[in-house]
């Protein structure tokens, strides 16, 4: 409930349950549901009672993975079927459950805190909308996001307020860590985040690696898996998942110009600095929020690291080409971040000659970049009805600063 720690650290699991290769190997005949169950069950009982548990799973996780296999050695996991047609569903309909079940017998409101660079945003409000004792402020960076990803959030009303700033993605997360520290506000507000800070929502990102699992055929090569990385959430549960027993060769940290990860790890020296807009905007994070959990699992050392991570950072005209030759050799239509994660896998594979087979998240659906597919690709991609529906109504945000004297002010008036 608390997301970051008093400290301003960032929570982790105090021991990690690790399942045998025959458990693994059941996963492969059991529903999805049970699945996810049992990989989250030793990290929440007793905390939470395995009944009210399993029925957080089974309505948070009730939509596909896909997995589509471009090439025998390239697969492409589907992570955007759910309501809002991104990855962080999965996160954020867990997170908004249990929340809601630890505060049904609160007298006061929790204040649940998110920054948004892209898709948070909506996966968070959809979530948490509706949801009785919760209320929910985004804050996410003016004209820095696509319409479609503003739209999802800013159009909902009833709990859910957008507050558009004047600034960058780290600008607004730099307002929530404030928020957090700020010992004066959290005396008078009940505050929480949503952000992959908050271990609730960064567990559940387990569930669709092992998903890949359970799908891929059986083989002996070797498993790389190719993240589209921002704020690093999405890898850190990768890490997870490998640490409860997963078989996951290597793990390849694909951005784009906001490179500050490929850079440690080709230089030593982390180095976060302002963020740069790009084509994948989601990823447009200067200093990644989850880089000290990842090298927590990696007990904080470059060696370790290195040995189970490789980074590659593209370009907004790499992305490009990118998205075009996959259309081209494939008939597949990525939206940008899924062509940096492709790129990624490219990169990792003309440095390693041994045979492997690659897997790449799609964390969002192209019709949320339409404008970008179309300049790649010469033509839209199909747009879903439910975004069509959202593109046509009225946005609801908020203007406000970068300052966090007009946050706090907005936070404490309502």
């Amino acid at each position: 409930m608390r997301g970051l720690a008093p400290d301003g650290g960032l929570y982790m699991p105090a021991e990690i349950a690790r399942h045998s290769p025959e458990e693994l190997e059941e996963f492969r005949g059991l529903p999805f549901t049970e699945v996810c169950f049992r990989v989250v069950r030793p990290f929440a009982t007793p905390d939470v009672p395995e009944e009210i548990l399993w029925q957080i799973v089974s309505e948070a996780i009730n939509f596909p993975v896909k997995l589509v296999s471009l090439s025998p050695g390239l697969h492409i996991l589907e992570l955007f079927h759910g309501p809002t047609l991104a990855f962080k569903d999965f996160g954020a309909r867990f997170m908004a459950r249990l929340m809601g079940y630890f505060v049904r017998d609160e007298k006061r409101t929790l204040t649940v805190l998110v920054a948004t660079s892209g898709d948070t945003g909506s996966a968070v409000a959809h979530g948490f909308l509706a949801v009785p004792g919760i209320r929910v402020v985004i804050l996410y960076p003016s004209r820095r996001i696509s319409e479609a990803q503003e739209k999802q959030f800013t159009t909902l009303g009833e709990n859910i307020t957008a507050l558009e700033v004047a600034g960058t993605f780290d600008d607004c997360q730099h307002l929530v860590k404030q928020a957090f520290t700020d010992e004066d506000l959290n005396k008078r507000a009940w505050l929480t985040s949503a952000n992959s800070i908050n271990i609730g929502r960064l567990l559940p990102q387990m569930f669709y690696h092992v998903a890949a699992y359970r799908q891929l055929p059986v083989a002996s090569v070797p498993l790389v898996v190719s993240v589209p990385s921002g704020n690093f959430g999405n890898l850190t549960a990768g890490l997870f998942a490998k640490r409860i027993g997963l078989p996951v060769a290597h793990f390849i940290a694909s951005t784009n110009a906001n490179d500050v990860v490929p850079e440690y790890l080709r230089t030593g020296e982390f180095r976060p600095r302002p963020a740069q807009a790009t084509y994948s905007n989601a990823m447009d994070v200067g200093n990644p929020n989850n880089f000290p959990r990842l090298l927590d699992l990696c007990r904080g050392r470059l060696q370790y690291v290195r040995r189970e991570i490789s980074g590659y950072g593209a370009t907004d005209e790499e992305t490009l080409r990118e998205m075009k030759s996959v259309w081209e050799r494939y008939r597949y239509i990525a939206d940008p971040h899924t062509a940096v994660g492709v790129l990624g896998w490219e990169a990792f594979k003309k440095e390693h000659a041994e045979p492997a087979q690659g897997l790449v998240l799609a964390t969002a659906h192209p019709a949320k970049f339409a404008d970008v597919v179309h300049n790649a690709i010469g033509q839209a991609p199909p747009l879903p009805e439910r975004l069509g529906k959202y593109l046509q109504k009225t946005k609801l945000s908020l203007a406000i600063s970068s300052g966090y004297d007009d946050f706090k002010e907005f936070l404490l008036a309502r």
